[in-house]
């Protein structure tokens, strides 16, 4: 029977369950990566599992959040990294040494493979032909020590990309064009498979950029055939025998064919506060900028880097704007101090940035109050940059440089700049001398704890009854990081008493204070949600510190992917509305009462949560496999896999 190419690489890493679309399945996973913010945590929990060396093919553990070091805490948690992958068998990447997603793809991303990451961005993989899939810290720290990843069978949409990009339209824009088209919401169990001549016209990072920002559809992952393109690319980077050929079958079925024609995409922009919020920058003309950053996994390839500096050189940043740039890798910013234009970039008053996620998670060169700034990463949610009425807008490399050079939004196919063609190199810097290989003698070292290092907290095992208060009722697209601010928040990210004052911090600033009242007493937590709660990041902590405040439900209209699963991880019960205008009835302090919600859950049964204040019967439903309702019943993942 013909495959499509999910099917090929799902089916040859499958273990168990049947391969039914929304089915849950457990796969092998080949390769993990972590990184700094997720990774103490999720190290952390791999040694409570107490599983001795890992079991994959290859494990990475990148620094590159938390690099700026204010204070002892993410230093302390970078030498814990260090010493525990020594440990367990895990290559470090230390601080400097570039963006995990960018560095994966340029040194170990390999076709055919799956990998698993504890950051939303990891599907960045799918350039170069893998399955690359984000997940919460916990279940890559099962995958680290040989056990199976879950998902579901997803359904698998074919883009169908026909023609070429014209001068200044860039992957950028073609990603954007997809979320206009997909929204943010509403793809959950959706993989996306890039085909069509329109394939060829595309090199591996442009690829990497598109598969990149599925994250930001809901998408589970996003593939791109390995081809001959895929083969140039590894070869210029010294990996030719990691090549192998990935293709669809004629024939192949799909759920759903998605036609784009390259040709007919013009610049585009995600306006605030969604990257879903999608707009021509022909719309945009003239709007005066303040800051320009460029960088973030999904544009600092070394095609991105040349552009800027071509379109740069011989100018002067404006005089009202400022101008970060951070190259995606060591091995770019190299290649860029070797060839000049790095000293193109310095000449334009543009400031070089560590190779590092710093803008992208608010955690150095915020914006000015209320100030516009375009930046090339993946998300632009309401006080990510570090300030929380920025207006931040994501466009192409291109159309950012233009910016930074006229200090307004321009249309650069109408700038008057010559447009710069760069060319893919037939062979990149080639230096792996900052990641550190495991050595037999490093299992006997020491694991280094500093004094803000924590113990994973474990959740106990599901109550029989439900009886608590409606702590927070919140609207549509609550991100990760309204629920975990980043920034300089995530020096507290293995300190989760600590981390937890501030959950919901930007969104209602006493929610920590109220829930540790109420656990105190015994009264159990509960918050109430809109559409698609969860988007963003990976980060467990979003589902870990409510968890330790005691939360133990979240009753939305619909969760995104990832926090559904952390949640169930933790312990925390994913519930649905059954009927979407039960939502509308729940007010803010609401004591919400479910007697024999353990014995549904268990069964598989609605479950029934009653609203003492008005009296209605509330249906909850739940998106929930046999084996995540035992996770659950245990009160989390850790309770769960130590027990069997």
């Amino acid at each position: 029977m013909a495959k499509n190419i999910v099917e090929k690489v799902l089916l040859a890493h499958l273990r168990e369950g049947d391969y039914i679309a929304g089915k849950e399945i457990g796969i092998r996973i080949d390769q993990t990566l972590t990184q700094d913010a997720t990774g103490t945590m999720a190290y952390l929990q791999f040694e409570a599992l107490g599983l001795g060396d890992v079991k994959t093919d290859l494990s990475v553990s990148y620094v590159d959040h938390n690099t700026v070091q204010v204070g002892f805490e993410n230093n302390d948690d970078h030498i814990y990294l260090q010493s525990v992958a020594a440990k367990f068998g895990v290559v470090y990447s230390r601080a400097g040494n570039g963006i995990c997603h960018q560095v994966h793809l340029e040194r170990f991303g390999k076709p055919g493979t799956t990998l698993l990451g504890s950051d939303s961005h990891t599907p960045t993989g799918g350039g170069v032909g893998q399955i690359a899939i984000g997940a919460g810290g916990l279940d890559v720290a099962v995958a680290m020590g040989g056990g199976l990843f879950y998902l579901a069978a997803p359904k698998v949409y074919l883009v169908k990309l026909s023609g070429k990009l014209n001068d200044w339209v860039t992957a950028k824009d073609v990603v954007l064009k997809m979320l206009e088209l997909l929204s943010t919401r509403g793809n959950v169990g959706v993989m996306l498979e890039y085909g069509g001549e329109g394939v060829k016209t595309l090199s591996v990072p442009e690829r990497a950029t598109i598969a990149n920002m599925g994250a930001e559809m809901g998408v589970t992952c996003s593939i791109f055939p390995s081809d001959e393109i895929t083969r140039a690319f590894l070869t210029a980077q010294g990996r030719e025998k990691d090549w192998s050929e990935l293709s669809a079958d004629a024939g192949a079925k799909y759920d759903r064919v998605i036609e784009l024609d390259l040709s007919s995409i013009e610049p585009m922009a995600a306006a605030p506060h969604s990257p879903g919020n999608v707009k021509k920058i022909s719309e945009l003309e003239g709007m005066k900028v303040d800051q320009v950053c460029i960088g973030s996994c999904t544009n600092s390839s070394y095609k991105d880097m040349m552009t800027v500096a071509s379109v740069l050189k011989g100018k002067t940043v404006n005089k009202d704007t400022s101008l970060g740039i951070a190259p995606g890798s060591r091995q770019i910013l190299q290649m860029l101090a070797k060839n000049g234009a790095l000293a193109d970039m310095i000449a334009s008053g543009a400031r070089i940035m560590e190779s590092a996620c710093g803008f992208c998670i608010g955690n150095h060169f915020s914006p000015k109050s209320g100030g516009v700034s375009i930046r090339t990463s993946n998300r632009n949610f309401e006080a990510r940059s570090g300030t929380k009425d920025a207006q931040v807008y994501l466009t192409s490399p291109e159309a950012a440089a233009v910016a930074a050079v006229t200090g307004a939004f321009a249309d650069p196919r109408k700038s008057g700049v010559r447009y710069p063609r760069v060319a893919e190199p037939a062979e990149y810097l080639l230096d792996d001398s900052m990641f550190i290989f495991p050595q037999p003698k490093g299992k006997n070292g020491p694991v280094f704890r500093g004094p803000n290092i924590g113990e994973p907290p474990r959740n106990e095992k599901m109550p029989e009854s439900l009886s608590g208060d409606a702590m927070a009722k919140l609207g549509d697209k609550i991100t990760t990081d309204h629920i975990m601010p980043a920034g300089a928040r995530l020096k507290y990210r293995s300190n989760v008493p600590k981390y937890a004052e501030y959950v919901f911090e930007n969104v209602d600033p006493t929610f920590s204070k109220r829930c540790l009242e109420n656990r105190a007493k015994g009264v159990q937590n509960i918050i109430v949600a809109g559409e698609s709660y969860g988007q963003g990041s990976s980060r467990e902590h979003a589902a870990m510190c409510p968890m330790y405040l005691g939360v133990k439900a979240v009753i939305a209209k619909s969760f995104e992917r990832i926090h559904a699963a952390n949640l169930v991880n933790f312990g925390i019960v994913p519930l649905i509305f059954r009927n979407p205008a039960d939502y509308d009835a729940i007010e803010k302090g609401d004591k919400l009462s479910s007697e024999n919600w353990r014995a549904a859950v268990a069964a598989g049964k609605t479950v029934v949560i009653k609203n003492e204040r008005t009296g209605a019967a509330i249906e909850c439903g739940y998106s929930l496999s046999e084996r995540q309702r035992a996770i659950i019943a245990a009160g989390g993942l850790l309770n769960y896999t130590t027990s069997k």
